[in-house]
């Protein structure tokens, strides 16, 4: 007889805190790959910048096809062995000393090498630490559905992630320009500040490993119906119309985001005339950001979680084509266009923030209409969407810029860009954020189908699992 699964209580204070600590862990490491690692290949490491182009196209197709490999590993192991620790906790603490380890090791060793010996130390430098980070955060992910069990539990563990991720991206931030402001600007200071970090994030991610917990385990014997397969992401996109919508989304809105973080600094400097008038929409952004993710719970309690991602997208894209429609008729006072778009950003972005509940939806309602979870396919397989959007995103913004013939020369100067390369900036910046959001709004409105009554279903399925486990 095998031992059934017990019911699961509430959410407690240290899952939700265990929860945020994963992603401030990760985003420890991860912060410091989008906003210094740059100035460390070309400073530190002299690396040419079309040698650089070229790793850095490796390293990006890498970094988006680990993430499903990563996702069906996982599923396939559990499958087989049934860990009685979980399915994805176990993963996070083989994982979480590499990662600190790894990282230590791409901001160290290849300050040890030159020329082509540095090259091939620093690919697989980066290669080992992408392939870590990967190992800790599709299980961190992924762990959100076996925590949650209904849209106001998924939304208070998508805050906390939200909250996590949100310290864990200011802290390097304030950590390393001191230490590079202290120590120079070298080799030692970039070591230093990775270790500091490093180890930061390695502790976090451990509290994240023992302050949570896998609520929704199932045991069902392995069989040639539920057998988990590489090729079951074919099934799932086929089958699961809630999961196509996720990954449209998923295209969507980090093409937006992408776009407009790319394009940001040329709104302020060209349009607005200040570059140092960005810094207040963190300012802005922030208290926002926190009052979003403390309410979120309970308006996705009471609209659903799917209806309130959905509203606040309609909301954010209407915002900015109003913001956009005022910048065409008038002069935009430039406090008028940070507090505005500062607002339009915050609704938006809520989709963001809250995108883990829907995932773990997602897998609910997939394991009902195929038997399987295939969490770690699922989230794998989502975050390989959200890649793409970042890619297009960053490629898009700078092709972008030459369409509309900006003159980069004429900025270095303190030109002034021509009124149609000012008015392709604000299109950039402020209305093609709302076409994406739209088309976001769109694959929730017309493609997820994932209705009261199919929720209902779910539950029913999930509940039938649960009484079958305790009969056998």
């Amino acid at each position: 007889m095998s031992k059934a699964p017990k019911k699961p209580g509430r959410l407690t204070k240290k899952h939700w805190i265990g929860y945020a600590a994963g992603d401030l862990g990760g985003c420890m490491t991860f912060a410091l790959m989008g906003s210094m690692v740059t100035r460390y290949y070309t400073n530190i490491l002299h690396i040419d910048t079309l040698v650089l182009a070229g790793l850095l196209l490796v390293w990006n197709i890498w970094d988006a096809v680990n993430d499903p490999m990563m996702g069906v590993l996982m599923d396939k192991i559990y499958s087989k062995t049934h860990n009685k620790n979980g399915k994805f906790r176990p993963w996070l603490l083989r994982s979480a000393p590499l990662l600190c380890i790894t990282f230590i090791v791409l901001w160290t060793v290849p300050t040890f090498f030159e020329g082509t010996a540095l090259l091939v130390v620093l690919f697989f430098c980066k290669i080992l630490y992408e392939g870590c980070y990967t190992m800790f955060n599709i299980p961190m992910g992924s762990l959100l559905s076996a925590m949650a069990n209904n849209d106001e539990e998924r939304a208070s563990l998508s805050s906390a992630r939200g909250f996590g991720g949100m310290v864990g991206n200011m802290l390097p931030m304030l950590i390393f320009p001191i230490l590079l402001q202290t120590m120079g600007e070298n080799s030692a200071a970039f070591g230093a500040g990775a270790a500091v970090c490093a180890v930061i994030g390695f502790v976090f991610c451990l509290l994240h490993y023992f302050w949570t917990e896998e609520r929704n385990v199932t045991y069902a014997p392995v069989t040639e119906e539920n057998k988990v397969r590489v090729t079951d992401i074919f099934q799932i996109f086929s089958k699961n119309r809630a999961f196509v919508a996720l990954c449209l989304h998923g295209v969507c809105i980090c093409t937006m985001q992408y776009v407009s973080s790319t394009l940001g600094t040329y709104m302020y400097s060209d349009v607005l005339g200040s570059i140092g008038l960005m810094s207040m929409t963190t300012v802005i952004s922030m208290p926002l950001m926190i009052v979003v993710l403390l309410v979120s719970p309970k308006i996705a309690k009471k609209l659903g979680l799917e209806n309130m991602i959905r509203y606040c997208l309609l909301i954010g894209s209407l915002l900015y084509v109003g913001l956009f429609a005022a910048h065409v008729v008038m002069a935009v006072n430039p406090w008028v266009h940070i507090i505005w778009s500062s607002l339009a950003t915050g609704i938006g972005m809520v989709s963001i923030q809250m995108q883990w509940g829907l995932v773990a939806e997602v897998t609910d309602y997939n394991e009902m209409l195929t038997g399987k979870r295939n969490e770690g396919t699922i989230y794998g397989t989502f975050n390989l969407s959200r890649r793409v959007g970042q890619t297009v995103g960053n490629s898009a913004a700078v092709l972008a810029l030459g369409w509309i013939g900006y003159d980069s020369v004429l900025a270095a100067s303190g030109g002034i860009q021509s009124a149609g390369t000012i008015f392709g900036i604000k299109a950039l910046c402020v209305l093609l954020p709302a076409i994406f959001c739209i088309g976001s709004w769109a694959a929730f409105k017309f493609v997820w189908n994932i209705t009261p009554e199919v929720r209902a279903q779910i539950t029913a399925n999930k509940d039938a699992i649960a009484a079958n486990q305790v009969e056998k």
